[in-house]
């Protein structure tokens, strides 16, 4: 059997566990696609699983590889896949499964979708995680529809920046937190209305908003609460939003995580490909330096994403 480089965690703990090393090649499964890897995006949640402290991810899943998104080419294919064959470039989330920090990742058909192409392999590996994301949250769980007004917290991180977009494709109205530089590279996103957070309180810009897309959680989700109408949502990737809140405004609350979704995927792909959507990479790195990249992101203040670019790896 073949083997790859992987950066992978033995134990939960600091950058110190966050270790390459050689390991097999998965073998995919009959719906399964195994994808050379071209490049992988580092995503707050590979902190959260370096450090113990994302729940899906305990110690009975270790050794475990980090990353959870990726853009590449198709290796080999599974016994029942029909929609992909060796030499598809595509792009997808891997869900719970093993990473994408490695030369080789498998993942579910139904997870995968065409490169979009008008942008190149690293800009495409930046998408899939944070794009989802977004969307999920917009339109499957915050129900966003055109005209609503939505209030996007950290509009101009990985996840926001994406999600500003959408909002403004679906025809919402607009308001985002910043700060710094990141209120002209919102503005520049198309946002309606951007609250520079360190400036302004978002509650004296904000009122009646349909939806509150909450990315930062804690006291910012608290006092949210305030500028959502009555009947309207606020959904969380963070923490659970309080019910009883909920409740007292007959609001709908609820914390999700995303899910892979090629048909959705595909969606984006469109938009891109269009130029309804752009693509901000805040920086990129060598595959010899992933560790760099996750020290990177752990830094804060990110524009857009990061990226590891495999292809010389």
């Amino acid at each position: 059997m073949s083997q790859m480089r992987a950066y992978r965690i033995h134990r939960f703990g600091g950058p110190e566990v966050f270790i390459a090393e050689a390991i097999d090649v998965p073998e995919p499964g009959a719906n399964e696609v195994l994808v050379r890897v071209r490049a992988a995006s580092v995503n707050p949640v590979d902190i959260k699983t370096r450090e113990g402290q994302y729940p899906a991810i305990r110690e009975d899943k270790l050794p475990y590889t980090l990353g959870r998104d990726f853009a590449g080419v198709v290796a080999r294919a599974g016994a029942n896949v029909k929609d992909w064959r060796e030499g598809d470039e595509v792009y997808g989330f891997v869900g719970q499964g093993q990473g994408a920090y490695a030369h080789f990742v498998k993942v579910d058909q139904g997870a995968l979708a065409r490169r979009p192409s008008t942008i190149d392999f690293v800009t495409a590996g930046a998408v899939p995680l944070a794009a989802l994301t977004a969307w999920q949250g917009l339109f499957d769980h915050g129900c966003l529809e055109a005209g609503e007004r939505v209030l996007i917290h950290a509009g101009s991180g990985g996840v926001g920046h994406f999600a500003v977009q959408f909002a403004k494709v679906k025809g919402a109205e607009v308001f985002a937190t910043a700060s710094g530089d990141g209120v002209e590279f919102v503005r520049a996103l198309g946002a309606d209305h951007v609250i520079d957070y360190r400036a302004q309180r978002f509650e004296d810009a904000a009122r009646d908003v349909d939806l509150v897309f909450d990315l930062i959680g804690g006291e910012t989700q608290r006092r949210s609460w305030t500028v959502l109408k009555n009947g309207g949502a606020l959904i969380s990737t963070l923490t659970e939003p309080s019910q009883t809140e909920a409740a007292d405004r007959g609001a709908r609350a609820e914390r999700y995580t995303a899910q892979p979704n090629g048909r959705q995927l595909a969606e984006i792909g469109a938009l891109i490909d269009k130029g309804r959507v752009q693509v901000k990479t805040a920086g990129t790195f060598p595959f010899d330096a992933a560790a760099e990249a996750l020290a990177r992101l752990e830094k804060g203040h990110v524009r857009g994403k990061l990226v590891i670019d495999a292809s010389g790896a």
